[in-house]
Formats: C-alpha cells, structure tokens, sequence
C-alpha cells in the first residue's frame, strides 16, 4: 500500500452517519410541517400552483419572464459607450435563429435613436465584416452615404452567358450564406429608413401650383410602410403590403429605373434600395414558403363561375395589361387576357433580356392572375383577329389596352436598307423570345460572334441589344450622338455595358452605312463628328454636327432608336381619338378611359415611349376606375360572362390540322382550325404560323376560310426546316400557333365593264391569288388569271371541280384563264410575263395587276409594266418575326417623290404598289438569312 491510498471506512463509520443524516431529516421534515400551516408559506403555495397552471396552458408566459429579462440586459448593453465584440455576436446569433426572440430584438433595434442604431451598425462594421465583407465600411456615414449593395456577378463571368446579372441580396446565397443571413443584410439596408413624414419615395415631390409631383412611386407602393415591416422583421407582411399595390414586384423592382422615381426622392446622400428591397421580398417568400401562392389564392372564388361581375377584355399581356389583370381578378371580376404572341410578357418578355429580367418572374405573374381566375388568349391580334367592338358584341363590359408602342424608328439614312442593318425589336426578339441562339432552334439569327457591332442609341434598349450582342461573342460599340452623360439608359445598365468590355463613341452619328458590293450586307458607318449646341425641349444639350466624318468596320447595325405608335389599333376602330404621333388620347386627365366611352388604354399606348412602371402605374389606376364604375343589372352579367366565357373558349381553341391534301411534289393543302381568325379573313390577308416550339414564325397567305366551319385553308411548300416539318404533319396534329388574319386586305373597286384585272401568279403564287380574284369576280369585275407553273407536273388546283374550274363554272366569260409553263408542257410556253406582254402590246384595257410568286418574276412584272403607266400591285411575303409591325423585319424600301421611303409588309401590305418599290435594294432581303438556312438543313439532314 502506497502512502497516498484512502483506508477503507469501516461499518460502523457508515451506521454513525445514516443515524446523523436520519435524525436531520426528521428534524426538517417536522419544521417544513410546522411552517406549512403559517400564513405565508400558505399563500406561496397557492401563487405557485396558479404559476404552474398558467404555464401549462401558457408557455410563453414563462418564456416572456426571461425574454424581458434578456432585454434588459440588451438595454444595459446599449446604454454603454460601445458594444463589445462577445456582446455583438451573441446579438447576432440570437437574430440568426429567426424566431420569436429574434424578431423582437430587430424591433428593439428598429425603435432605438439614430445615435444608438450608429453603435449598433459600428460593431456590426468592426466585429462582423470579417463574416459579412459586404458590411465592411458601412459604419462610415451611415446612414445617409452608406448602403449594402446586393449581389452583382463578375463581369468576365457574366458576359459569357444570359445568367442574372445583379442577382439582388438572394444572390449572395451563391457565396454560402443562408437565407436568414441574407435577411438580416436586408435588415440594416431597411433600420437606414428615415421614415420621412411626407413620404417623397412613395408620394414624390410636391411642385408650386397644380403641376404633378416629381418623383414618387407611379404604383403608389406603401414604401415608409413596407421599410418599418422590413425594419422590424415582418417580411411577410411587408410582402402582404407590397402585393396589395402592385402584384408584379419581382418584375418591376428588376426593370424599373427605381433612380428616377422612388430613389430620386429619398433624403439619404445614397439612397435607399427600393427596388432591390422589393425584388427580394416575392423571391424570399417563394424559398421561404413554396406553394404559398396556391395557399393564398385558394380562398378566391373563380370569377367565371361566381359570375357576379361583368367580364373584361384586356389588350396585351405586357406590364399595364398584367397589373390589370391581376387587380381585377382579384375583385372578382371575369378577366381575358388577348396577346398577338405566342408567349406572354409582352415587351417584358421580348424586348428584355434574361440577364436583366428572367422569365419565371414574368411566369409568377401569370400563374397568379390563373390562380385568381383569369384566363389569356395567345395568338390574338386585336384590330386584326378580332376589332374592340367585336369584343364588346363577345360580352365584354369594358376593355383595357395596352399594347404598348411597337414599331420601331430608323433613321432613313443611305445604306439603311442594307442585309445585317436592323431593328433592335427584331434583334432581341429574336433572341429573347424566339431564342434564336439556341441550336435546337430554328429562327435564324445574323452572325454575331466574332463580328464587329455597332448599336445606334443610349437607351436601356440599346443597352440590351449590346449586352446580348456581347454575350453572342460579338466585338460591340455602343453609338450615340451626345455625350455619356446624356445617355437615357439606367446608370446601372451603362456600367455594366462597360465593365463587361462593349466599347461606348459619343458624339457620333450615322449619316450612312456601306456595302460590301458583292453580298449586300453592310460592311462599314460613315459617323458624323458631333457637338453639344444649346438645349432642346428635353432639357438636354441639342447634338449638332461639326461638318467632320469617321468610318468604323461594321458587320451588324442594330438600331435602338426608340418606337413610334402601331397604327393596328387606331386603323381598326376610328372612333378612338390618336395624338399627331399616334398614341391613344385619353378621355380628359385623372382618367384612363378613351374617347371610347368603356374603353381604358394605359402604358406606352399612350404615352409614347416610357418605363414599365409607369405603364403599371396606368394599368392599376385603370382598375381602379373600372371596379368603382358597375352599373349591370345581375340578369345582365349573367349573361355577358356567359358569352365572353364561350368566345375565350373559341378564341383559345386549339389550332388542329382537320384536312391535308397534296396538291405537287413539296406542296400541301392543310385545312387547320382558326374560328377566329375565319370570322375576320379578308382576300389578300395572311397568317403568323407557329409550327412547333423551337420553329420559327412563318408568314403563310390565306388560300380560303370558311367562317360557317371555323378553318382556314393554308398551302404551304416545302423549303425551309419548319415548312418541310409543317407539311410532315398530319389531320389531328396541333400547330403551336396560327394568328390573324394579318396586313392590309387587298383594295378591291369595281371597275368599268370594258376593262380587265390581271393575277400574275407564279406557282405558289396562286393559293394567295385565288381569294383576291374571287372578289373582284364577285364585286362584278372581269378577271384575267394568267398562272405560271416550271412544269405540267407541278400545276394544282386546275382540274374539273377545283378552285379554278369551279370560279369558271361560276362567273362564265368574266374569269378568263391563261396557263403557262417554263417548258411548254401545258398552256403558254415560257413565263407569265409573256402573255401579259402580249396583252399590253395589243392595248388591252387593264384595270390593274396583281403579280404574287417569286420575287424576280413580281419584279419582272412590274418592269413589264411600268411603261404602259399600269398600275400594279406586289403582294410581298417578306422575311418576318412577329408580323405585326412590332420588329420592323419586312422592311421595304420604296421611292416616293425621289426620297427613299421605309414601309412594312405587314403594316402597309403585304400589297404594295411595285412601280415605287427599289426592286435592286428590296431582292437581296431573300437572301439575308440563306446560310443560316442551309446550316439548318444539313444540321437537320434535309
């Protein structure tokens, strides 16, 4: 045994101290007995037991106990000089656990004085910028010049592909942080919130007299509101808040120049992060709370079933369309959205990048105006497919439009018609909505990488248009006749053109552009040199130009230059009046109704050229006004959801091939359902035809409808990818699209009995023929049909109790018919031009001539014709993308007093008169795509 081990205790040493302790216990047992029966220890007793069942039915209570304890300490910490570093993250780890305890402690810190959230934003800027680098230097003049900035990607990085550029404060969740530390970032941007009692970021800036506040919210968001439910932690509420005003602010907190409106406003030295802050909240609630729109939504009865409200028609699916679409439904009102596209968003959708504004936020939209009840029509032109007054014969009670500008300006300088010069609508049309680079595509787009781009204008739509270019792999400089300082575009879109190496030459402008003789395409700019002489009415210093010229390589010309009016709507309903450039007037001020008493317009429509959310802006006071406007008796709501319920349902019909028929080798007759597109056809229009998803959109003529049967009648050839796919389809396939009717009508006149209308028709030319001739027959014309065809094999709609033959059966000696063929298989040996020839050399009364096929021969036609002085009409199947004149693709170059004019096929035509058209500058359109063309068919093994 070693020196320092214990001897055991005996027994008996044990026995000694059980009695001890036992004599202990009796002796407390019996003073705890004793005490018992005092007064006191009585009332003790019961307020104990009152404690435990409060706490059995109250938790909380006892949490509350220690949680006011807690904060007392917090104050006590508060009230020291500085707030030490062990204090501070322990503070911050209580905020991180996102409970009860940590949304008091924001509201703690939410009420403190400005001196006191000073210490607190100093510790945060000492004790945790080595967690949080984004807060590093954020004590430095805070609040009034400090801000934490969200989330912009690399600029090496996001150059390279059409990912979100500035991904907002979510975006630093790529970096590893957790959703709840994002929101504790939003958190101190929102504790800077002076809670200004005049609101100026909300409300603006109030101006002398009756002039209109400068600044401000145009969708009057709740902003001093929504910053306190940030501040204090109640994200979801302040969502709450958000959706109650503007139900997009995921797309609007993305796209509008928050710097000009709300942030203008703001009293801090560096602004607050409105528009940031309110993108976060949607995206925060979506990882916060899947589903949570279905959940929100559930309780909304279906306004079609309900049918308690009169239905209304909304014009085009862009901002003001979708905001009021979205305040209607949810007032329980019937809402249809008509869209000429084949996908919704409008110009949010086509002319916005996704690197700017990715498309499932415009989805989110969408989805919740479904939710809400409200249904979209894809494919519908309104002034075309169907005029305003068609919708409120449908049962329509009211309609909205808000179709925006769409077409856009040029310039009509030299050289403007030359291949590879265009639209940036058509450019990021291409792009954004028809995705063109993709290779499983089939729209073709010009060749950009490695090429050098030049992008005319200083807007945010030619910030697009470079961005995009640059991303394609195109060498990118931005053109424009002021200075940087001038430029329109947001701030933020400018310098991330810079940093992402697009080449910026102010004080230049086109005066024109040069060809590469050989091609076609343009190859080169002549800039004038400019200057800044005094201001214009925009405030802004008039460029003029200092007589000097600079030449710059150009391989594609993309104008951004702003859009005028589309005539399309004012064309169709007259009794709307238009400003001298072709915007809807609007009633009187303070409203958005029309001239046409029922009829609303807002966004660019009548404005001009403007900002999506100004155009949100218009869609939620055109709300407004319609909710308080009911005045239909019950019985008559009834039966107005009941009609516009059954005309959404024709109108969204799908376009099913009912019949085919092959008529010559790559030529077929497809009988497809369009009802309405049969109800509105008129000879000489055509349709948007949309194959597939990942074709392209193919200009097809009417051949004939039938508005009894509700189809049209298509004939298509075989050429390129999607026409050789279309004509593989089969009686019960579904096309992705079929709208129209579009273009003019033709212009037809009864003429006197002794003259004669002649159709030129070249093979294919005959389908679109057929219907024109028909009318002049019927309006009592005598008609000369002369049809060509390379061969007799190839001829159609010829034999007994076809087409031809049965309009001869029908109108006798008034249809006169002459065939011809290249090679004298049947008929006229040799091109139509020959019998016409001989018609005008024997001094035939011609009334006019219709020449519709190949390019060449309409060209030929028209050369033929020219010096007998008669007149003659082209019908022109131009390249397009939208065909309404929103892209400005079918461009056509005339001559009119000696002065190069622009007109669209789709807009001025397709039938424009061939003696004014520059046939040399308009041929080599044909061919601006032909090697994307045949890249696509060898790709495709055609």
């Amino acid at each position: 045994m070693s020196a320092t081990d214990t001897p055991p205790r005996s027994s008996q040493d044990d026995v000694l101290r059980w009695v001890g302790a036992r004599a202990a216990l009796d002796a407390t047992r019996e003073e705890v007995e004793a005490l018992d029966a005092t007064p006191g220890v009585a009332t003790f007793r019961h307020q104990l037991d009152l404690l435990e069942r409060r706490l059995v039915a109250d938790p909380r209570a006892f949490r509350d106990l220690f949680i006011a304890d807690g904060m007392a300490a917090v104050a006590w910490e508060f009230r020291q000089p500085e707030l030490g570093r062990d204090f501070v993250l322990r503070l911050w780890d209580m905020l991180l656990r996102d409970d009860d305890v940590s949304t008091l402690l924001m509201r703690f810190v939410w009420d403190l004085p400005l001196g006191k959230k000073r210490l607190f934003i100093k510790a945060v800027d000492a004790h945790l910028s080595d967690r949080y680098p984004m807060v590093k230097g954020l004590a430095t003049d805070w609040p009034a010049g400090s801000t934490i900035p969200p989330y912009v990607r690399d600029a090496d990085d996001r150059a390279e592909d059409f990912g979100l550029v500035n991904k907002g404060y979510l975006g630093y969740m790529d970096l590893g942080y957790t959703r709840r530390e994002v929101e504790l970032l939003v958190w101190l941007e929102a504790i800077r919130d002076k809670q200004c009692s005049d609101a100026p970021c909300e409300l603006g800036v109030f101006l002398e007299a009756h002039q209109p506040p400068k600044f401000g919210c145009p969708v009057k968001i709740h902003i001093p509101t929504m910053m306190e439910l940030l501040g204090t932690g109640r994200f979801t509420e302040a969502l709450e808040l958000l959706h109650s005003c503007n139900p997009l602010p995921n797309v609007t907190g993305r796209v509008c120049p928050q710097e000009l409106q709300c942030q203008a406003a703001c009293l801090h030295k560096t602004s607050m992060q409105i528009g940031q802050l309110e993108w976060f909240l949607p995206e925060r609630d979506k990882l916060a709370h899947p589903g949570a729109d279905a959940a929100r939504f559930a309780s909304f009865p279906n306004p079609w079933t309900m049918a308690a409200k009169p239905p209304v028609a909304i014009v085009g699916s862009g901002p003001s369309g979708l905001i009021n679409a979205y305040l209607l439904a949810a007032e329980g009102f019937p809402v249809t959205v008509f869209e000429a596209f084949h996908e919704l968003g409008g110009v949010l959708r086509y002319g916005i990048p996704e690197f700017r504004l990715p498309n499932e936020l415009i989805d989110d939209v969408v989805r919740k105006i479904r939710l809400l009840g409200g249904r979209f029509v894809t494919n519908f032109v309104v002034g075309k497919t169907a005029s305003l007054q068609d919708l409120r014969d449908a049962g329509f009670w009211k309609i909205f439009v808000g179709t925006g500008a769409g077409l856009p300006m040029f310039m009509n300088v030299p050289g403007e018609h030359l291949l590879n010069v265009m639209s940036a609508n058509e450019f990021l049309t291409r792009v954004n909505l028809m995705h063109a680079d993709w290779e499983s595509t089939e729209t073709p787009l010009p060749f950009v990488r490695g090429k050098n781009v030049l992008v005319i204008g200083g807007g945010n739509t030619a910030m697009d248009a470079a961005r995009t270019s640059r991303r394609l792999g195109g060498h990118v400089t931005i053109v424009y006749r002021r200075t940087r300082a001038e430029m329109p575009a947001r701030v933020e879109e400018l310098e991330h053109a810079l940093e992402e190496g697009i080449a910026l030459l102010p004080l230049r402008s086109p005066s024109e552009f040069l060809a590469d003789g050989s091609t076609g395409f343009v190859k080169a700019a002549t800039l004038d040199v400019m200057e800044l002489g005094e201001p214009d009415a925009s405030g802004r210093r008039r460029p003029l130009s200092t007589g000097r010229t600079e030449q710059v390589e150009a391989d594609l010309v993309i104008m951004a230059l702003g859009n005028s009016s589309n005539p399309i709507i004012k064309d169709s309903e007259p009794r709307i009046d238009v400003s001298r450039w072709g915007t809807i007037n609007l009633a009187a001020d303070g409203t958005q109704q029309t001239t046409l008493e029922g009829v609303y317009s807002g966004g660019d429509a009548t404005r001009g050229g403007s900002t999506a959310i100004n155009a949100a802006g218009d869609g939620q006071a055109a709300a407004r006004e319609i909710i308080g406007d009911v005045d239909v008796p019950l019985a008559e709501v009834t039966r107005m959801v009941e009609a516009a319920h059954g005309y959404t349902d024709m109108a969204a019909s799908d376009a099913v091939i009912l019949a085919k028929r092959n008529l010559s080798p790559g030529i077929e007759e497809l009988v497809v359902r369009a009802p309405v597109i049969a109800r509105s056809a008129q000879a000489g229009q055509f349709v948007r035809v949309f194959q597939r998803l990942g074709g392209e959109l193919i200009p097809l003529t009417l051949a004939d409808w039938d508005a009894e049967a509700g189809t049209v009648c298509l004939v298509v050839q075989a050429m390129g990818v999607s026409s050789i796919e279309m004509n593989a389809m089969q009686p019960g396939d579904v096309l992705a699209g079929i709208a129209g009717p579009l273009g003019r009508p033709s212009d037809v006149h009864r003429y006197p009995d002794d003259e004669t209308v002649v159709f030129t028709a070249g093979g294919l030319g005959l389908p679109p023929v057929y219907p024109i001739m028909r009318e002049h027959l019927r309006l009592g014309n005598h008609v000369t049909l002369i049809a060509g065809f390379r061969t007799k094999d190839l001829m159609f709609w010829t034999a007994d109790g076809e087409r031809v033959a049965a309009l001869q059966a029908e109108f006798g000696d008034r249809l006169e018919v002459v065939y011809a063929t290249n090679d004298g298989s049947y008929g006229v040996e040799g091109f139509v031009t020959r019998p016409l020839g001989e018609m005008l050399e024997a001094g035939r009364k011609i009334a006019e001539v219709v020449t519709i096929g190949p390019p060449m021969m309409m060209r030929g036609v028209s050369d033929l014709t020219r010096p007998y002085g008669v007149r003659t009409v082209a019908s022109l199947n131009s390249i397009m993308v939208d065909a309404t004149g929103m892209c400005g693709a079918c461009m056509v170059p005339v001559v009119i007093d000696g002065k190069l004019v622009r007109k669209h096929a789709c807009i001025d035509g397709p039938e424009i008169d061939s003696h004014l058209i520059d046939w040399d500058k308009f041929l080599p359109r044909f061919g601006l795509f032909h090697a994307q063309e045949q890249e696509a068919r060898t790709r495709h093994g055609l």
